[in-house]
């Protein structure tokens, strides 16, 4: 009769529940080797974004939510791919990294009350919603929109509410705001977005011509109602579509 050591009978207890786990979700382990990139990239960007480390809240957020769900069917094999997909229409889902920096920036907090600009795939919208009490999205693209809405239903982000409509305005109805993230390049700030943003509030968004030199920019509004700006990183983003 074979005896096993306790090392060896957690071995293989250990072993056999990760063998479970990754036939329920056979994306976990490229979802810990993208978390794992990020901090690398973290670490080497940090000369540029003075943030060498990622909030450990939010790298267990991008360990859990399924980005290969919010992408379309012909881009699942490279949903963990540290690079932006095409998600139709002309727009895109961030990459990894983006996500998580900016996300990162606005220091979410759990009962914060948030406003994305750009639902696009939903993706992000899921990462805060990990975060905080309620995320407000918008996304003027109405199949983009639909989309959004289903597979953020279908996850089951219930705290997420989403609409259709020009993001330039804001949701006055859904605010005012601890934080607003714009997923697409304005060459300007919207001056709706900072009167909806809280005093002691952060926006972060992208800040340039369309196709151009953009620069991740984040916005911070004093509690006096102040308003100070500062630039991050260059990016390169689609523009923020409607009126403005």
């Amino acid at each position: 009769m074979l005896t096993l050591g306790r090392q060896t009978l957690v071995f293989f207890l250990a072993a056999a529940v990760s063998a479970t786990v990754l036939a329920q979700d056979p994306f976990s382990s490229l979802r810990h080797d993208m978390v794992e990139l990020i901090r690398a990239i973290a670490r080497d960007a940090a000369a540029d974004t003075g943030r060498p480390t990622i909030n450990d809240r939010v790298l267990a957020a991008m360990d859990k939510v399924p980005r290969h769900g919010f992408v379309p069917t012909d881009e699942v094999r490279a949903a963990y791919a540290n690079r932006p997909l095409p998600i139709g229409h002309g727009q895109t889902i961030s990459q990894p990294y983006i996500v998580a920096l900016m996300t990162d920036l606005i220091n979410p907090q759990p009962a914060a009350v948030v406003l994305e600009i750009g639902t696009g795939s939903g993706y992000q919208a899921a990462i805060l919603a990990e975060l905080v009490r309620t995320v407000c999205t918008i996304e003027i693209i109405e199949p983009l929109a639909r989309r959004a809405q289903e597979v953020l239903r279908r996850e089951g982000f219930s705290q997420v509410r989403t609409r259709i409509g020009d993001g330039y305005f804001g949701w006055e109805d859904c605010g005012p705001f601890d934080a607003i993230l714009v997923t697409a390049a304005a060459s300007q700030i919207p001056p709706p977005l900072v009167r909806q943003l809280k005093p002691g509030g952060r926006m972060v968004i992208p800040v340039g011509a369309p196709f151009l030199a953009q620069h991740l920019t984040v916005v911070d509004k004093g509690v006096d109602g102040t308003v100070t700006t500062r630039q991050v990183l260059p990016v390169r983003f689609v523009p923020l579509t409607g009126t403005r």
